[in-house]
């Protein structure tokens, strides 16, 4: 008897549940880094870096950065320690429920197969928190990368992999890294009160992929944590938090529409701990002792899309809704005398932003025009302070906030057009809106002797924008232009309201060389700018890119804070640049340099803390020991730039990483 072999079945691979990138992305300003361009990059905001105005609040990288400054916006219209920027992993908002700060180091470049970077508001399926842009993170679904190195006075591996059980895709990633640190006052500045940014870092995730008739459930659970010192004797950060997500998605197909389905949950806490410096920088005393701010952010989304293709052309609909709410505190103790805290303070609330949203594309022949709508209705409930003396336990300050809440309405539009021999032509309007943190409305803070207000009254800040593009790709050469207006009302900014020594209402005193600042709506930022992008394939083996970024924003402090008007928000330079080559020497060695370059910036809303143009240049060199291993050594900040990134108001500045070399190998199958 014959046996007659089964056919042969083509594999199935599972990928997590989430839906295509909708095609009316296309028609906005969208930059896409691959799996390549993370390749080289230990930490995921310095591969964001490599676009031009995209970065932390302060010209410091997760390497150094405090929690607190850990918030990223796109475009230097007004960077901001909360962020002006929605990050999304799979869909999953990864901003802290707090802050709105994104702690970068809980997705490690190996855990990525890539991501999209949405420059405008995002509006749309975005919604609230993407008043600058949104960056759209994707994990890796396959493959497996382990990444080991060694560095001046630390090391770090992380890994990503995947592998099947039955049906099941199983997804991991992990992280640990520690750094001794560098010390950011240098020089004749420096004293005894001056330590390293020493961190610590510990992060992993864990995912399953299961199919289900014609879609996929994903389940997601990821933790981290980061000790980190903050630059002076006595004062220390450390952040920490979990997330839990739940996703079932099927991609949309010509005879059904797709769908996506998606609850997640977060949980973080900070302890953050601040010191006032003596005048000759010798000593500290403690100031604040915020040991606990626990957070929780859980929410829910929906949408439902549909593509369909005629003889006409190709026409994509999208519909969905999505819920947003958080919950947390800060607890602290504060007002340092003879030896020991005298005051205690609780202060918090609860935020939430619920919206609906339509979308939709249709591309006909050169054309593509895609737009959409949303309303949401933003909350503030439950808004507390309470501030006690340690030793009687009688209250010395007790508000409650009225509960607040109003509707914004958001809208995109964009239009798209192939002129042909590779070129396009695009246009663009949007608005959005950003609802306060509960860390701007309830959190006051410190850092060295300078006081920052909260303010419970804050209203969201809401952008309107338009731009104008064009793209040109051809077989060795890629170049995008886009010019953009933007202004943002009711910005929040940190104003400046007073000067010590002294004791203000409500913040207490504050010491000689600091000044008291107050979170406020105050006014209108106004932006325009150009923005340069182009990559070039010289040879198989050469291929050079470069990019620029002209911003001129300004600030009308209208009549709440006149003194602002026609100056730049803080932290905004007029102009960044990078530029970076990759050359394959031979088969096996690679080697890439690359160089970024920004003008001077301000450290504060008053323009007289001013930080100096910076130019930095990083090497790269990899040598293929297999088609699965190579060796690597890096060299950054080649040239040891001495790049301010702070100033007090005493004139002590503080700076960013030294030259520093790193040693390391990578296997990938």
């Amino acid at each position: 008897m014959i046996q007659v072999p089964p056919p042969e079945l083509p594999e199935v691979v599972v990928t997590g549940a989430r839906l295509p990138p909708a095609a009316g992305e296309a028609a906005f300003a969208v930059v896409r880094l691959t799996e390549a361009d993370l390749h080289a990059e230990q930490r995921l905001d310095e591969a964001l870096a490599s676009v031009p105005a995209v970065s932390l609040f302060r010209r410091t990288s997760s390497l150094s950065a405090n929690p607190t400054t850990q918030g990223i916006s796109l475009r230097a219209i007004a960077p901001s320690g909360a962020g002006r920027t929605l990050v999304t992993l799979d869909g999953v908002p990864l901003n802290d429920p707090f802050g709105g700060w994104v702690i970068w180091s809980q997705v490690p470049t190996e855990s990525l197969s890539g991501l999209d970077i949405v420059r405008g508001s995002g509006s749309g399926p975005y919604g609230a928190g993407a008043l600058t842009g949104v960056i759209s993170l994707r994990e890796r679904d396959d493959a497996a990368v382990l990444d080991a190195s060694v560095a001046d006075g630390g090391g770090r591996l992380s890994a990503s992999g995947a592998t099947a059980v039955g049906p099941v895709r199983l997804v991991v990633s992990g992280l640990y890294e520690t750094r001794d640190g560098y010390t950011p006052v240098r020089g004749p500045a420096a004293g005894a009160a001056d330590t390293p940014l020493d961190l610590e870092v510990r992060s992993a995730a864990l995912r399953a992929d299961l199919p289900v008739a014609e879609a996929v459930i994903s389940l997601r659970a990821a933790a981290f944590e980061e000790d980190r010192g903050s630059g002076l004797a006595g004062a220390r950060a450390t952040a920490s938090g979990n997330l839990l997500s739940a996703t079932a998605a099927a991609a949309p197909r010509p005879d059904r529409p797709g769908w996506r389905l998606q609850a997640w949950r977060r949980e973080s806490d900070l302890a953050n701990t601040a010191v006032a410096v003596a005048a000759d920088r010798a000593t500290t005393t403690p100031a604040n002792d915020q040991f606990e701010t626990p957070a929780t952010g859980w929410g829910l989304n929906a949408a439902l899309r549909r593509t369909t293709v005629s003889g006409i052309g190709r026409a994509e609909w999208e519909f969905g809704a999505d819920a947003r709410f958080n919950e947390g505190e800060t607890r602290e103790r504060f007002r340092h005398m003879a030896g020991a805290f005298t005051r205690d303070r609780i202060a918090g609330g609860e935020t939430s932003v619920v919206g609906a949203y339509a979308e939709g594309s249709s591309t006909i022949g050169p054309w593509l025009v895609a737009g959409g709508l949303r309303l949401d209705q933003w909350r503030n409930e439950r808004g507390h302070r309470l501030e006690r003396d340690l030793a009687t336990g009688f209250p010395t300050l007790d508000e409650t906030d009225p509960d607040r809440s109003g509707e914004v309405v958001s809208a995109r539009l964009g239009v798209r057009r192939a002129i042909g021999t590779g070129q396009a032509l695009r246009l663009a309007a949007y608005t959005g809106f950003r609802p306060a943190t509960l860390n701007e409305l309830h959190r006051p803070f410190r850092v060295g002797n300078d006081l920052t207000e909260a303010n419970a009254s804050l209203e969201p800040e809401r952008l309107t924008g338009v731009e104008a593009g064009w793209a040109w790709t051809g077989e060795r050469t890629s170049l995008t232009a886009t010019v953009f207006w933007t202004e943002v009302e009711d910005a929040i900014v940190n104003v400046t309201v007073g000067a010590g020594p002294g004791v203000f209402p409500r913040a207490g005193f504050v010491p000689a060389g600091g000044v008291l600042r107050q979170r406020m709506n105050a006014g209108t930022i106004e932006a325009t700018g150009l923005e340069i992008d182009g990559w070039f394939k010289v040879s198989d083996t050469l291929s050079a890119r470069a990019a620029v970024s002209l911003t001129d924003a300004r600030l009308d402090g209208g009549a709440l804070a006149p003194q602002l008007t026609g100056l730049r928000p803080a932290q905004a330079p007029d102009w960044s640049a990078t530029a970076g080559v990759d050359w394959r020497a031979t088969d096996r060695l690679t080697l890439a340099a690359d160089l970024r370059w920004e003008s001077r910036r301000f450290d504060d809303d008053l323009n007289s803390r001013g930080l100096e143009a910076a130019a930095t240049a990083d090497l790269r060199a990899e040598w293929a020991v297999s088609p699965s291993a190579l060796l690597w050594f890096a060299a950054d900040n080649l040239f040891d730039a001495e790049v301010e990134v702070s100033e007090t108001a005493t004139g002590v500045t503080g700076f960013g990483p030294p030259r520093t070399f790193s040693l390391g190998v990578r296997l990938s199958r």
